[in-house]
């Protein structure tokens, strides 16, 4: 059955994403090799506690001014990625502590509990507590 397997977030730099996705929002390294017939890394990383074959993101350094002009806007400035939690207040607690850029205050929907958050390169995150 098919699934999606990696969603590709454009970065600037790779270690410079790594401290922030691993270092500032907990997620867990899952690869990080050097393939030098193309002179990149393949880095993914997974939201902590997701399931070993969850989807992953793969961080991939812009190698173009078109991929450079996308960094923090891969969704038109709509919000990109949603984070979803099964206690958003231990979560949003967290990411706060970790110096996470909060753009929209907590809110509670039919749907649950969501505030907005922008990435280090300006990327918005849902983080969400489905009901």
């Amino acid at each position: 059955m098919p699934h999606l397997a990696h969603i590709a977030l454009i970065v600037r730099d790779y270690d410079e994403a790594l401290a922030y996705y691993v270092g500032t929002l907990g997620f867990t390294l899952v690869a990080d090799d050097y393939q030098p017939e193309q002179d990149k890394r393949w880095v993914l990383v997974r939201p902590p506690g997701a399931p070993e074959h969850s989807t992953t993101i793969l961080l991939a350094r812009a190698s173009s001014p078109e991929q450079e002009a996308s960094i923090g806007n891969q969704a038109g400035g709509r919000v990109f990625l949603f984070l979803a939690t099964q206690d958003f207040a231990r979560d949003s607690a967290a990411f706060t502590a970790a110096g996470v850029t909060w753009v929209r205050a907590p809110a509670t929907h039919d749907y649950g509990t969501v505030a907005v958050f922008a990435d280090l390169y300006g990327n918005l995150w849902d983080l969400v507590q489905f009901a």
